[in-house]
């Protein structure tokens, strides 16, 4: 937003041992939050966690692009034992934002804010590699919590059956055709591949952040995120597995980590790494992210440093989860590059796109014909530094108005199956619908 400058650099450790599920549980209900989890024990997220609580948003692209405009490599030189963020902006970017950025797209007319970012002039960080607790910018920006005493939990929430419009049956009929129709325009070379999704809702009570701390608990999401607001009871949910950028202020390293290819955790992981269909489609999308990063990115910078891994995402139990394929691409970003540049060179994330992006744009608007919102965009932090860390908001809920809505989706190459691409969305979903089922003690809202 015009006329924010950069917030205090202020940096205080705090004598608790509380751990981010707490914190959130025991942050003043009064006041909105903005949280964004990455205690993954296993290294895969970041091993940050913010708490902050949401300022001025910004909504429109030249808001927000000002918002993205810090320089990495111009601010401070931090280490990995310094909190990420002091100052800056946490939130959400919405998938039509990427219609804004690049008009070519043709992506299906919005119907919410294309962004909300928050200014957050302080925050509350989280090491989980050290359990050490900080208070980073300005202390009057943090509200006072109570660490005294049992934790209070949020309000209880009820959130009926996960279902698709119209049933199963229609729904998938509906998303099979999709992917025939995807596979004509393959066919015609029109694109290599075309990410295609589909909507489940349920309706919901109650509070989202004690859904939020559920979902938490249940799935151990590589990046997980709450942004509260802006009217009551509305809220994005998200248990990313995905990064979409991770950028270093005091290096200007960049990182993009993308996902393809999925498989029931309850099957061997081999299946999946033996598997050229869903090898190809993660080939494809990393050539596409290499690109993106190239535009901003020092000449002979960017490099695949992992071409592909299997990793398990989506829940602390063993046998559950899925796995999936996963590349890492790293770059430079060049002197006086911004993230915003980085944002109008790679966004939305080639992973729930297709290739070549604008055209698989294209296509996705003509055959899901309705706006994806939060969904498949972006969610996390820009600092007044420059380093960023955002998630893809895949596994990601929206709750407003009495209802919680998801989005389930997968890539579509030329060796698609339209059964299987159902089955594979039917495991993204399953997940979530297990922890739904044991997220409501109150039961069905009604």
């Amino acid at each position: 937003m015009a006329g924010v400058c950069a917030g205090s650099t202020e940096v205080r450790r705090l004598a608790w041992r509380a751990s981010p599920a707490e914190a959130i549980a025991r942050w003043p209900v009064g006041e909105p939050l903005a949280a964004l989890i990455g205690a993954d024990a296993r290294g895969v997220g970041g091993r940050w966690s913010i708490l902050a609580r949401p300022g001025p948003s910004a909504t429109s692209w030249p808001a927000v692009r000002e918002a993205l405009s810090p320089s990495p490599r111009a601010g401070r030189v931090a280490t990995p034992n310094d909190p990420p963020l002091r100052s800056g902006w946490i939130g959400w970017l919405g998938y039509e934002l990427g219609g804004v950025i690049e008009p070519a797209a043709g992506t299906f007319p919005a119907a919410v804010p294309v962004a909300r970012l928050y200014r957050c002039e302080g925050a509350l960080a989280h090491d989980s590699a050290t359990g050490a607790w900080f208070s980073v910018g300005d202390p009057a920006a943090i509200p006072p919590i109570e660490l005294a005493g049992p934790a209070r939990s949020p309000d209880n929430h009820a959130v009926g059956p996960l279902l698709a419009d119209g049933g199963d049956a229609r729904a998938r009929a509906t998303h099979e055709a999709m992917v025939h129709r995807a596979l004509e325009h393959i066919r015609a070379g029109d694109v290599f591949q075309v990410n295609l999704t589909r909507r489940l809702r349920a309706e919901f009570a109650g509070s989202p952040r004690a859904l939020f701390l559920h979902l938490l608990n249940a799935t151990a999401p590589a990046y997980g995120a709450l942004v509260e607001g802006p009217a009551a009871g509305e809220a994005v949910v998200s248990l990313s597995p995905e990064l979409f950028l991770r950028v270093d202020a005091g290096t200007g390293r960049v990182v993009t980590r993308p996902i393809k290819g999925t498989a029931p955790g309850s099957a061997p992981p081999d299946r999946l790494a033996a598997s050229a269909k869903d090898a190809a489609e993660l080939a494809m999308i990393v050539d596409l992210m290499r690109n993106d990063l190239g535009r901003v990115c020092e000449y002979g910078s960017v490099r695949v440093t992992d071409a592909r891994s299997i990793e398990r995402h989506g829940s602390r139990d063993r046998r559950a989860g899925v796995w999936h394929g996963v590349a890492t691409v790293e770059g430079r970003i060049r002197a006086g590059a911004t993230v915003a540049d980085l944002v109008e060179a790679s966004f939305p994330a080639g992973s729930i796109t297709g290739a070549p992006k604008i055209r698989a744009m294209q296509i996705i608007a003509e055959l899901e014909r309705s706006p994806r919102g939060p969904h498949y965009g972006a969610v996390g932090f820009v600092g007044d530094d420059g380093a960023a860390v955002m998630s893809v908001a895949i596994r990601t809920a929206v709750v407003r108005g009495g209802a919680l809505e998801y989005a389930v989706g997968g890539g579509i190459v030329a060796g698609s199956e339209p059964s299987a691409e159902w089955a594979e969305t039917e495991a993204k979903a399953a997940g979530l619908r297990r922890a739904l089922a044991r997220a409501a003690p109150t039961g069905r809202p009604g």
